[in-house]
């Protein structure tokens, strides 16, 4: 095959940024989104202030008149985690032709938020529906100290408005987009002085200087954006430069590139704006998900019934992909009822330990073209139960670990010869004697004891010894003794002997301890002593026996002081119900 490809007199970054900002500069469909983080921008700069080669870019040049036969993207600019990952679709109305980035996206899309964008991502152990979790970040240069990273130069770090402000001896942020501004080498020198950074000590008003300086030369002066321009316009030719370029041995994840082929092939959609829509719209079912496009492809393979699911370049050839584009709707379709019935059953993205586990219940809708009312009608209530079952079992057995296809494909099997309900039978079965066999030894069933509170498995064991609860309501996991009596300092207070305290806190954030509660009861309990909110929330003592069948509490003196004996009992109890149910 040959290429029309040309190396072209490099330019410097300020022009790179003003092409991408004028959208001159756009991304091709099959170009994957952006993915960097915050760190990798940080060390592109400080490789740049080093002199370090960045490689050199590929753009494809494509005249007007063909603009309309492709579809392209504008730079993210303003990139948030949970909120602006996708780039957006670009207008082109334009009198002139494009320049599309076949290779070197990341890196301009990097240099262009750190010179003029922003980027937002969730903090540490904060709740992701929490918009104060994701604070706008923009990038800054510290003029005065160098990097304390070992990897590193210079200081660059993403820092809120706030953040900024603090400066100190070690400290001076400098807005690494102001440097746009500074067009002249003079205006550098206005800038140094007008922040009295020239009047520090004489090691840090050099360091501030010969930073700035140097700055400004990468930005204005220096030509490192290396390019070769490909002008041949046909897209087949274009795909396979782009997958040469992208299967080398790069960073680019694969199913971007089987994504760029999908796009590529698809005659009446935007593949790439389907799916990443689709993974959109599915993460924001009930309490919020964690798919992304590569179970979305996956899905497509196993629900378009192609013999070979695997993750390969081959299985995206045109036919398939033509198959896959017909079936689109029904795909979605099914993938999302299945969604909504784990929502159903109380799931969500942090409940959820294997999204793999829901592409064989989306085959199983599928197959029956997914009824509007299956989450919700009498009429498939046994079969939601079996479906249900099934996914609690395969979630604590971890089937879906390792690689999957070894089991999609046989359980796909037994899904496709199903009549009347779910499987589910006929799956145990099929897997029987297997390294994923779904049956429970004894030893696996006692382990499920050993879940502690918070842990992503442990509503999956609570939610199985509640076939009866209702999950469409709210349930949070609740200590039955309060999480807070359990330190030493107020276990002693209230009476427990020295040689038990060490038994109190190995045993209350485990299974025995934790049921599941609606939650304005679990608000209205809060940190009440256990015996007294029964008593209290419970005064009828018929009702108060079926709250403790229900929830398994033994029959045994329910005082803070008798907690070893309520453990051992409860845990006899939840045993008992494992192995019935398993």
């Amino acid at each position: 095959m040959e290429y029309i490809m040309a190396f072209v007199e490099p330019i410097t970054i300020k022009e790179a940024i003003d092409n991408v900002h004028k959208k001159n500069y756009l991304l091709p469909a099959i170009q994957r989104e952006f993915v960097w983080s915050t760190y990798q921008i940080e060390r592109l700069f400080d490789s740049l202030m080093r002199d370090y080669p960045i490689s050199s870019f590929l753009f494809w040049e494509v005249e007007r008149e063909n603009i309309s036969n492709y579809q392209f993207y504008e730079f993210v600019r303003e990139y948030h985690e949970r909120d602006n990952t996708h780039n957006p679709k670009a207008s082109i109305n334009g009198e002139s032709g494009i320049t599309a980035i076949l290779d070197g996206q990341q890196r301009l899309t990097s240099l262009y938020i750190g010179l003029k964008g922003t980027y937002s991502y969730k903090l540490p152990r904060k709740r992701w529906d929490n918009n104060s979790a994701f604070p706008k970040r923009k990038l800054y240069l510290n003029l005065i100290s160098p990097s304390k990273d070992n990897d590193l130069v210079y200081d660059f770090r993403f820092l809120t408005e706030s953040e900024s402000q603090h400066a100190n001896e070690d400290n001076f942020w400098f807005p690494v987009g102001k440097i746009l501004d500074l067009e002249k080498p003079v205006e550098i020198n206005k800038y140094l002085i007008k922040k009295q950074l020239l009047t520090l000590k004489e090691c840090k008003s050099e360091f501030a200087n010969d930073t700035l300086y140097k700055l400004w030369e990468i930005i204005h002066k220096n030509k490192s954006i290396n390019f070769f321009l490909e002008k041949d316009e046909s897209l087949d030719k274009v795909l396979n430069i782009f997958i040469r370029i992208n299967s080398g041995g790069t960073q680019l994840n694969y199913s971007d590139l089987l994504l760029s082929i999908a796009t590529a092939q698809w005659k009446e959609k935007d593949a790439r704006e389907e799916i990443t829509s689709f993974v959109d719209e599915i993460n924001t079912i009930g309490d919020g998900y964690n798919i992304n496009k590569d179970f979305v492809l996956k899905s497509c393979l196993v629900l378009s019934g192609f013999k070979d699911i695997a993750f390969k370049v081959d299985n995206f050839n045109q036919e398939n992909m033509q198959i896959i584009e017909d079936k689109w709707e029904g795909i979605t379709k099914s993938i999302r009822a299945a969604f909504i019935l784990l929502s159903n059953y109380g799931y969500h993205r942090d409940t959820l330990t294997s999204n793999n586990a829901i592409i064989p219940i989306a085959a199983y809708l599928y197959l029956i073209d997914s009824p509007d009312n299956f989450p919700e009608s009498n009429k498939y209530k046994h079969d939601r139960d079996l479906i249900f079952k099934w996914l609690v079992m395969v979630l604590l057995k971890r089937t879906f670990s390792g690689q999957p296809d070894n089991i999609l494909r046989p359980i796909r099997e037994v899904i496709n010869k199903s009549e009347g309900q779910f499987p589910f039978d006929e799956i145990i079965n099929k897997l029987k004697g297997s390294t994923k066999s779904i049956s429970f030894d004894d030893d696996e069933i006692d382990n499920l004891l050993y879940y502690q509170y918070g842990q992503s498995y442990t509503y999956s064991v609570l939610a199985f010894i509640y076939p009866s609860l209702d999950f469409k309501n709210k349930f949070h996991q609740d200590h039955i003794f309060p999480k807070k009596l359990f330190t030493a300092k107020r276990l002693r207070k209230h009476g427990i002997k020295d040689e038990d305290i060490e038994f109190y806190l190995d045993n209350y954030n485990y299974l025995a301890n934790l049921q599941l509660l609606e939650g304005i009861p679990n608000q209205e309990k809060s940190g009440k002593d256990f015996k007294s909110w029964l008593l209290e929330t419970y005064p009828n003592e018929e009702d108060r026996k079926v709250y403790m069948q229900r929830h398994y509490i033994p029959d045994v003196d329910l005082s803070l002081e008798n907690f070893r004996q309520f453990i051992v009992e409860r845990e006899k109890l939840i045993t008992a119900e494992f192995k019935k149910l398993l």
